[in-house]
């Protein structure tokens, strides 16, 4: 069932990795969404069954070749799928929308990390720093602090996301348990249910087999709330009704969201997100 959610709401994700534009509003910060997740998860809770949308979202400070502070997602959710069959309808996605590709493969985390930075992600922090200076990341000490989520993003971004096979989606899955966001762990409890799917080293998609547990739900989200308070970063509120609705029981689900408009860059073989979007940060300065 396609289902619509507002973008203008009084909390938004508290992801430490983005940021977001707050709206006054009487007073009281109005949020523009970083993605329609937690609205969608309230819905599931009510009992829609499977979901999907397709609309804009919104991310302060990401402007570049492949980012814009305002772009386009497709994000659906399924009651009852595993993860491995959600990973299944994004290849066949995208293998319908870039018939042009190879078929897609499927990669650990722990796979590829150790291959392309060269230790465990659960390495020493000492280890990782050594790492970023070697890659000519002095700078990756005072962004990082001891706070191994940003080691790890930072050096897969940089040495790890490069490097994976080119002309096929590949899937990098069961992500570390520091980047496991809202995806339920593994039974190890050191990775998480979680996947990404990249093409020619682009991000498209971010797909979770979706936690449950209210309580752990919480103390995750106050987990983002201190981290954003050691960088430096606006803290929103608590969101008391997305608890809520966990705790009267969000169903085991799987769920997915894409990037359209990078989607629609490697469909017409284009190299700046300005080319496909007809109003782009670019355009409107």
């Amino acid at each position: 069932m396609e289902v619509e959610t507002p973008l203008l709401a009084p909390t938004v994700s508290t992801d430490p990795q983005l940021d977001f534009f707050a709206v006054p509003d009487a007073g009281r910060p109005r949020y523009l969404q970083t993605s329609p997740e937690l609205l969608m998860k309230r819905l599931l809770a009510a009992g829609t069954g499977p979901i999907y949308q397709i609309c804009k979202a919104f991310r302060r400070g990401e402007a570049g070749r492949w980012h814009n502070p305002e772009f386009t997602l497709l994000e659906w959710y399924r009651p009852g799928f595993e993860l491995t069959d959600l990973m299944d309808e994004v290849a066949d996605l995208l293998r319908t929308l870039l018939p042009a590709l190879q078929d897609s493969c499927r990669l650990s985390y722990t796979e590829v990390f150790e291959r392309w930075v060269g230790v465990s992600w659960q390495a020493p922090l000492p280890e990782l720093a050594e790492c970023a200076r070697r890659l000519g990341l002095p700078e990756a000490a005072a962004l990082c602090g001891e706070d191994r989520s940003l080691w790890l993003d930072l050096l897969f971004s940089h040495r790890v996301q490069p490097n994976l096979p080119r002309r096929r989606p590949v899937f990098v899955c069961d992500y570390p348990a520091p980047l496991a966001a809202l995806a339920r762990l593994n039974e190890d409890g050191r990775t998480a249910r979680r996947f990404e799917v990249f093409c020619d080293g682009v991000e498209l998609g971010n797909g979770y087999d979706e936690l449950t547990d209210p309580e752990e739900q919480r103390r995750r989200l106050e987990a983002d709330r201190n981290a954003r308070r050691w960088q430096g970063l606006p803290v929103p509120p608590e969101d008391e009704a997305f608890v809520a609705a966990l705790r009267a029981g969000l169903p085991r689900c799987s769920g997915v969201a894409v990037g359209l408009d990078r989607l629609l860059m490697l469909q017409l073989q284009r190299s700046d997100i300005d080319t496909v979007v007809s109003f782009s940060w670019q355009r409107l300065h």
